[in-house]
């Protein structure tokens, strides 16, 4: 699986372009924000267990997405999108009844589920290019928190590797290869 299949497959998941993207590939990125604090930052990795969590392969905390989402939002994120996200993980302490990390695994799933119906009621238009415009995107803070989650850790060496079958050096094409079903998808550098 390539960068490409892997933003696709983020669009799918929910229903967005990727928020962040474009200062990736600019010179001019965005001023890096104030740090989160590792409260916050076990939180974006509750958050991200929840969402992907540990079963016969590694979960999100197994590859640190806490920190990852924490460094991701401060370097790539405009002061807009920071806002947006720090606001949305404060609401979802808000509605945790006053820290997510104290729920139960069910309370997080069903907290989450709720938060992930609201977002995909809530429509960004997507350009011909796959991204959302930057000034009309009003992305709800879950799909963004959701996206680093997805792309945190299919990005990082667990899920890269002990996950997706990884070739870090692709081989020859082979457009008629047997599929067996339950097979991991690929993943290449």
């Amino acid at each position: 699986m390539d960068r490409r299949e892997l933003l696709k497959m983020i669009v799918a998941a929910t229903g967005a372009a990727m928020v962040g993207l474009p200062a990736l590939s600019s010179a001019s990125a965005p001023t890096a924000g104030a740090a989160f604090s590792a409260a916050q930052i076990a939180t974006l990795d509750e958050i991200a267990e929840t969402i992907l969590p540990r079963t016969r392969t590694p979960g999100a905390k197994d590859a640190a997405t806490g920190a990852f989402m924490a460094q991701f939002v401060s370097d790539c994120y405009t002061a807009q999108q920071q806002a947006t996200f720090r606001a949305g993980l404060a609401d979802i302490d808000k509605r945790a009844g006053g820290r997510f990390v104290a729920l139960t695994p069910e309370a997080r799933t069903q907290l989450l589920r709720t938060l992930d119906a609201e977002a995909r009621r809530r429509a960004v238009e997507v350009s011909e290019t796959g991204t959302a415009e930057a000034d009309k995107a009003k992305l709800h803070p879950f799909t963004m928190i959701k996206q680093l989650a997805i792309f945190g850790f299919f990005t990082s060496k667990p899920g890269a590797t002990d996950v997706l079958k990884y070739v870090a050096v692709p081989g020859r094409y082979d457009g008629d290869m047997a599929y067996t079903p339950g097979t991991p998808a690929w993943a290449t550098s």
